[in-house]
């Protein structure tokens, strides 16, 4: 019952974090073309303090949007800020993580194989302490001095990010690895506007309010503030990569997959870029061709082994077994009492020669689905954690395997399922199964 109250929890804060997770893209990727797009503004604008304006139509009206140097003629009585969008997006996010991931850590956040953290708890302490460390190493070098050179500042992260996609690949499950980066993105861009960007717009309004012109402070502050908005431009893509990868288990469980994970975000950031330099209308068509370059190779590096179907095995039973050289069975109406003696001593001794029998390929793979998969793939699964079979998919017959068995080669060929390798099946078995419902 436990676990379908999580699922209702799970539907809930997912579509809050979706709709919130829209909102502040969409307000990122809208204000970084605003920024990018505004130009040089008429002399009476300028001596207006107006640094840059835009005019556009939508919905059947003209808009016109000015950016002032510094501070407006006139405080307006209502000011709006853009905060909220990122702050709910990494709350649902957290509540996503702790619903799904630590709620039953012991199917999507451990991998047995890889570290035997022997409780949840364990396991729950390690990726909070991974996740708020890694943010906590982002704040020391954003404050530092280093945060104040942009190369130098991003040159650093990038090389941490690599070392954290390594490191959660050695820690937790390959799927839970993904969420992790993905966490750890969300976490430094929300505390990006929270620790950063919202107190630099608040010292500089309170300036404007109190008609003083900014000092160092605020200038300082305002630096820090454009550096971390510039982290926030090129992770939204990575971001929004790692939000929707559990759908894709040929990424995450690829044998190198916190490497996949690196190619992703060079990809998606090289693609940003190309976007933050078409809107200053410097189009350079070699920041798609290059990342167009790298994605075909990233395809053809991952590309799975070929499949051989499984050869169908007959079963050898005792009746196929019977040796060429016995004689056939006599008529009931043949013998006599004295023949029948002799003939039970005489069948003993056959059936003492005759080839035991062999299971046949569905009853071996059948044995290992019933151990392996149909913990939680039957109409009432015997796996805590799950009160209905994952995506409604029951594997209990052979029929069930032919029915599912596209989905089947590919979740067992990736090691998507089982979660986290829960079953622990082996690398034999998994080959077996994969062969096996190839050839169905």
């Amino acid at each position: 019952m436990g676990a379908y109250y999580l699922d209702w929890f799970n539907l809930f804060f997912r579509w809050f974090h979706v709709i919130a997770g829209v909102a502040w893209i969409g307000a990122s990727f809208y204000f970084v073309w605003l920024d990018l797009s505004l130009r040089k503004p008429p002399q009476w604008k300028a001596d207006k303090g107006i640094s840059g304006d835009l005019w556009a139509v939508h919905g059947g009206g003209f808009y016109e949007i000015a950016k002032y140097k510094l501070e407006p003629e006139e405080m307006p009585k209502t000011l709006h800020w853009f905060k909220w969008e990122a702050y709910t997006t990494w709350l649902t996010g957290m509540a996503m993580l702790s619903i799904v991931y630590y709620a039953n850590a012991t199917a999507y956040l451990i991998d047995p194989s890889k570290v035997d953290f022997g409780s949840s708890i364990g396991a729950i302490s390690t990726s909070l302490l991974f996740l708020f460390g890694s943010y906590f190493i982002y704040e020391v070098i954003v404050r530092s001095h280093l945060g104040k050179n942009s190369f130098i500042f991003s040159t650093i992260i990038f090389i941490l990010l690599i070392i954290a996609c390594w490191g959660s690949y050695q820690l937790f499950s390959d799927r839970a690895s993904f969420i992790h980066i993905g966490a750890i993105l969300g976490t430094v861009m929300a505390g990006n506007v929270f620790f950063g960007i919202m107190p630099a717009q608040r010292a500089l309004v309170e300036c404007v309010r109190r008609g003083e012109k900014p000092g160092k402070e605020v200038a300082d502050l305002a630096l820090q503030a454009k550096n971390r908005s510039l982290m926030n431009n090129y992770f939204t893509l990575p971001l929004i990569f790692t939000m929707i990868s559990n759908h894709y288990p040929m990424m995450y469980s690829h044998a190198h997959g916190w490497l996949v994970l690196v190619f992703v975000g060079i990809i998606t950031a090289i693609v940003r870029h190309y976007f933050n330099q078409k809107h200053l209308d410097n189009h350079k068509p070699r920041y798609l061709v290059i990342p167009a370059v790298l994605t075909v190779l990233l395809i053809i590096w991952m590309r799975p082994e070929p499949i051989e179907p499984l050869p169908a095995v007959t079963a050898v039973t005792a009746e196929t077994a019977t040796p060429d050289n016995v004689p056939p069975t006599t008529t009931a109406s043949a013998v006599d009492d004295s023949t029948i003696s002799t003939d039970a001593a005489s069948n003993e001794n056959i059936t003492a020669d005759v080839v035991p029998v062999t299971a046949s390929a569905d009853d071996a793979i059948m044995d290992v689905v019933h151990t392996r998969c149909s913990t939680c793939h039957a109409a009432q699964p015997t796996q805590q954690g799950f009160a209905a079979p994952p995506a409604g998919i029951i594997l209990q017959t052979p029929t069930d395997m032919k029915t599912h068995k596209a989905k089947i080669v590919t979740a067992v060929q990736t090691g998507y399922m089982p979660l986290g390798n829960l079953t622990k099946l082996t690398d034999e078995e998994r080959q077996q199964m994969v062969a096996y419902a190839s050839g169905l």
